[in-house]
C-alpha cells in the first residue's frame, strides 16, 4: 500500500513538473510574441518589375589598334625650333618644322612623342613622332569555334578599358575570319568601337564582351532571387505592404538581372535586396532602389494617383 502511494506521488509530481515546463515555454512565448509584434516593420528594399534587354554574351579580349597611324623619325639638328607637340593635330596643320620644310599632318589625330634614340650606325640622335587618327579603335580577337554559327558583321559589342572601369563603349564587329585557326580552333575577329572622345588609347587592353541572342524580357535584380533546389522564388510585396513568397520560372542572367519568364508581371513589386530580413507572410517598409529611404507606402501611392 505505502509502494503504491509513493508511486502514485512521484507520477503526481513529474505531470506537474511537465505542466509547469509547458506553462512556463507557452508565457515566455507569447511574452516574446507581444514583445516582437510590437516592433516596426523593417525596412527593406524594393523595386518594380520592368522589361529589359537580355543577351548571351561572348567575352574575350584584344589590343586597341588606331583607325590609321603614321610614324615620322627626325633628326635632332634638323629641328628648325624647340620641339614642341601639340596633343591633337587637325589634317593640314603644321606637326613639326624642319630646317629646309614643313611637316603637315595628313589626317586629323592625337600625337605621340616617343622619345629620343641613339642611332648604332652614326651619331645622330632621331626623334621618334607618331601620329594616330583613333576616333575609331579597332582590335582583332579571337572567339572560339563553337560560336562561330552567332558571329556576323553587325553584332554589338560592349567594351571595357581599364583607364576608364566604370564606362562602357559600343561597338560591332567589323568582320570575321572566313577560316578557322587549325592550332588555336577559333576564329579571328575584327570589332570597331566609336572613340570620338579619344579616351580608348591605342595598345590598351580591351575587355570585349560580344552579345547575342538579344531580347527583351521582365527582369529583376540577381539579389531578388531565392533558390531553393532547382525552384525559383521572390519575396512579392502586396499593397498593404505584405511580403508574399512567390515561385518564379527563370531565364538568361545578364548584366546583374535575371530573366523572368513566368510568375511575375510587369508592375510588381518585389524585393531586391535583404531577403534574410524578410519573414514570409510578414510587413515591411519598402525603401525604393536607389533611394536613402521612402514612405512606407511609395508604390501603392503611385498605382492610386494613376486611378
Amino acid at each position: 500500500m505505502k509502494r503504491s502511494t509513493k508511486t502514485i506521488s512521484i507520477i503526481i509530481i513529474f505531470f506537474l513538473v511537465i505542466a509547469t515546463v509547458i506553462i512556463g515555454r507557452t508565457m515566455i512565448g507569447n511574452h516574446f510574441k507581444k514583445k516582437f509584434s510590437k516592433r516596426p516593420p523593417p525596412g527593406i528594399i524594393v523595386t518594380e518589375v520592368v522589361q529589359r534587354e537580355f543577351f548571351e554574351k561572348i567575352e574575350s579580349f584584344g589590343t586597341a589598334i588606331s583607325k590609321k597611324t603614321e610614324t615620322y623619325r627626325i633628326q635632332k639638328n634638323n629641328l628648325k625650333n624647340e620641339l614642341n607637340l601639340k596633343d591633337y593635330v587637325k589634317k593640314g596643320e603644321i606637326i613639326v618644322e624642319l630646317q629646309d620644310n614643313k611637316i603637315l599632318a595628313p589626317f586629323s589625330g592625337v600625337l605621340g612623342y616617343r622619345g629620343i634614340t641613339e642611332d648604332i650606325l652614326d651619331s645622330d640622335n632621331s626623334i621618334i613622332i607618331t601620329l594616330d587618327d583613333s576616333s575609331i579603335i579597332f582590335s582583332d580577337i579571337k572567339i572560339p569555334e563553337n560560336y562561330a554559327p552567332v558571329l556576323k558583321k553587325g553584332l554589338p559589342i560592349i567594351v571595357k578599358f581599364s583607364g576608364y572601369k566604370d564606362k562602357i563603349y559600343n561597338g560591332e564587329i567589323d568582320g570575321v575570319s572566313s577560316r578557322i585557326n587549325a592550332e588555336t580552333r577559333s576564329l579571328l575577329t575584327r570589332i570597331k568601337i566609336n572613340n570620338q572622345d579619344y579616351e580608348l588609347i591605342p595598345g590598351s587592353l580591351l575587355e570585349v564582351g560580344i552579345k547575342f541572342n538579344i531580347k527583351n524580357s521582365l527582369g529583376v535584380p540577381d539579389t531578388s532571387i531565392m533558390m531553393e533546389g532547382e525552384k525559383s522564388y521572390v519575396y512579392k510585396v502586396s499593397t498593404e505592404n505584405v511580403a508574399n513568397k512567390t515561385e518564379v520560372k527563370i531565364g538568361i542572367r545578364s548584366e546583374g538581372f535575371i530573366e523572368i519568364l513566368s510568375g511575375l508581371d510587369v508592375g510588381d513589386v518585389i524585393v531586391a535586396e535583404g531577403l534574410r530580413k524578410v519573414i514570409p507572410r510578414g510587413k515591411i517598409k519598402p525603401i525604393e532602389k536607389g533611394s536613402k529611404d521612402t514612405d512606407s507606402n511609395w508604390k501603392q501611392k503611385d498605382k492610386k494617383e494613376n486611378n
